[in-house]
This record gives structure tokens, C-alpha cells and sequence, in this order.
């Protein structure tokens, strides 16, 4: 299992985000990348099950997931139109340099 975190954006975040974080060395997949383009919210977290990823997303619906699937990587949430790029690159890189993979299992944290 992975040291660091890994992360997984859901489609409601910028892609710009991704490049931020991937330009610091940080592994990031995107839900374009993958091919989960308008799968449910239950299937992304069950992606991030799978591949030991927290979620980072814009999407509201995600903080019931956090309630309804406590066994999820973590999950990483911003207001949308009030966290810009940088914030949530500088956010997730907070994340990615302060916590372990399993310290942010079954977490929610807010950016």
C-alpha cells in the first residue's frame, strides 16, 4: 500500500487542478481519465475503495457519502465557487504532505 496520498478528482473540479498537483509529484487520476464520466457518486467512491484514492470534489452529495460509506478513503471537499485553483492545489498539498493514507481513511476534511 501507498505512503502517500493518492488522489482521485471527480468531474466537478477544474482540471487545472490536476496539472497543479501533478507538476508537484503528486499521482492524481481525473474521472475523464479513467472513463467514469457521469457515473454515480457511489461508483467514484467505490473507484477510490478500489484504488486506495481520496476523492477531491466540489460536489455537495459527497458529504452524504461520507455519512452513508464510512469505509471510504477520504474525502476531500471545497465550496465551488468559493475555493479557486490555487487554493485547492495548495489545500490538497497540505493534505498530501501532513497526513498518511490511512489517517485520511474514513475522514472528510474541508478545504
Amino acid at each position: 500500500m501507498s505512503r502517500t496520498i493518492r488522489f482521485h478528482l471527480d468531474e466537478n473540479v477544474d482540471p487545472a487542478v490536476a496539472v497543479g498537483l501533478k507538476r508537484r509529484g503528486v499521482d492524481v487520476t481525473t474521472t475523464s481519465e479513467i472513463g467514469l464520466g457521469g457515473s454515480t457518486d457511489g461508483e467514484q467512491i467505490e473507484f477510490c475503495i478500489r484504488d486506495n484514492r481520496t476523492i477531491f470534489t466540489t460536489d455537495q452529495d459527497f458529504l452524504k457519502q461520507h455519512v452513508e460509506r464510512p469505509d471510504h478513503r477520504g474525502i476531500a471537499f471545497a465550496h465551488q465557487h468559493r475555493t479557486g485553483i490555487g487554493d485547492a492545489i495548495r489545500g490538497l498539498m497540505l493534505i498530501w504532505e501532513l497526513l498518511e493514507p490511512d489517517e485520511m481513511a474514513g475522514r472528510l476534511e474541508y478545504l
